[in-house]
């Protein structure tokens, strides 16, 4: 499996006894995004945020996420984002679990997608190669990090706020939303190594749990195991 943004880095982020759960996961992924995993809490605790209606994205979205996700986890000796069905999941996703917030500016940033595309490279995404595809995300990348950092410097600042007032609203605080790019990344990987493809392909699958063995030799690197 070969990640075309920040290669390699999954790899890096110590794994306890080569175990992944979702928790594990999820903190692997703000790591890598350098932020809150924008959803993880309503997705830990099982239940839907309050939204009017399912959103329903069109066969063209779909598609478009489905290559975002794959430029980002392409395939190579293992399936990549696009087989895992990381347009579906990112629906669900965005519709669950995100906050109204979140939900418009992840929209929003879509709806934008093609004409920045467009700007940069002189076509849309999906008339784009590889390699322009490539280049076009490493420059969202580039253009979230500092967003994404104020926002968190801001988020900080709220938080310390809200702490003051009680447990209660510390636990109601809702996080800013990041920048969509960001969102997009979380998901993908997010919903790839969630999916049965992810799970089996990209790690080391082990359908039948075994004892716990915390001196079992694992190195970084290595697949980390999935039961």
């Amino acid at each position: 499996m070969n990640n075309n943004v920040d290669e390699k880095e999954l790899t890096k982020i110590p794994i306890s006894d080569g175990l992944w759960n979702r928790r594990d996961l999820l903190k692997t992924i703000a790591i890598l995004t350098g932020g809150a995993v924008m959803g993880s809490s309503i997705f830990l605790e099982g239940c839907k945020t309050k939204t009017a209606a399912t959103l329903n994205f069109s066969a063209a979205q779909l598609s478009l996420l489905d290559e975002i996700g794959e430029t980002i986890i392409p395939t190579t000796d293992t399936p990549g984002a696009k087989a895992a069905g990381i347009g579906k999941f990112m629906q669900t996703m965005v519709t669950d679990c995100y906050t109204p917030a979140q939900q418009e500016v992840f929209l929003k940033g879509l709806a934008g997608f093609d004409d920045a595309c467009k700007k940069q490279q002189g076509k849309s995404f999906m008339e784009c190669n590889a390699e322009q595809r490539k280049a076009f995300l490493v420059s969202l990348e580039k253009e979230a990090k500092p967003f994404d950092q104020k926002v968190g410097e801001e988020e900080n600042k709220e938080r310390e706020t809200e702490k003051k007032k009680g447990w209660v609203a510390e636990l109601d605080y809702q996080g800013k939303p990041r920048h969509y790019y960001t969102m997009l990344k979380q998901l993908t990987l997010w919903g790839y190594f969630t999916s049965e493809i992810g799970m089996t392909k990209a790690m080391a699958y082990n359908p039948v749990p075994t004892k716990y063995d915390g001196a079992y030799p694992y190195k970084v690197g290595d697949k980390p195991f999935c039961y």
